[in-house]
């Protein structure tokens, strides 16, 4: 009902983080933040003194979350590599080799089937205008939901790849069962 407010769900997106301490909401804007931002900025977003951003930042910059860069004023940003290495550390912790060979298989197979029905090596090598021109039966909607959904299961399959990767140099006790 428009006008009434809830406390089931989410919160807004405007204020997701209100609730959490300060570090989190730093933490938070570092997540959302794709250009590099002055402490100041991701302060005013953290809704928190520049001051206290920019001594969770140096914290974070140390772990390798985020970069920072040298100027006037320096400037930070969220350290992608970083997010990757997690993720890889993550699916090799919480999966067998042989569940990371299974998905890397399956992933394969997905990624074979676009390669055919696009003709094409990469979701790169395809020109999605022209293919939506000559095929009446695909949009150009469905075509780009197609692109982006193979470029996704290139990167997790390289992402699971590497994981299975890992978990083959190491014997499977040194890691939790998930």
């Amino acid at each position: 009902m428009a006008g009434s407010e809830s406390n089931d769900g989410p919160p807004a997106f405007d204020n997701a983080f209100d609730a959490d301490d300060v570090e989190q909401r730093i933490y938070g804007v570092v997540l959302q933040t794709r250009e590099p931002a002055t402490a100041t900025v991701i302060a005013d977003r953290a809704d928190c003194d520049p001051k206290t951003a920019r001594k969770y930042l140096s914290w974070f910059a140390n772990l390798g979350i985020v970069t920072r860069h040298d100027g006037h004023p320096a400037t930070y940003e969220r350290n992608d590599a970083y997010f990757k290495w997690r993720r890889i550390n993550q699916l090799a912790a919480n999966h067998s080799r042989e569940e990371l060979q299974q998905q890397v298989r399956a992933l394969t197979e997905k990624i074979t089937r676009y390669e055919d029905a696009y003709d094409a090596a990469t979701p790169a090598d395809v020109n999605a205008l022209a293919i939506a021109e000559a095929n009446v039966d695909w949009s150009i909607d469905e075509i780009y939901s197609d692109l982006a959904d193979w470029s996704t299961a290139r990167q997790e399959r390289e992402h699971y790849e590497r994981a299975r990767q890992q978990r083959a140099d190491t014997p499977d006790h040194n890691y939790a069962s998930g």
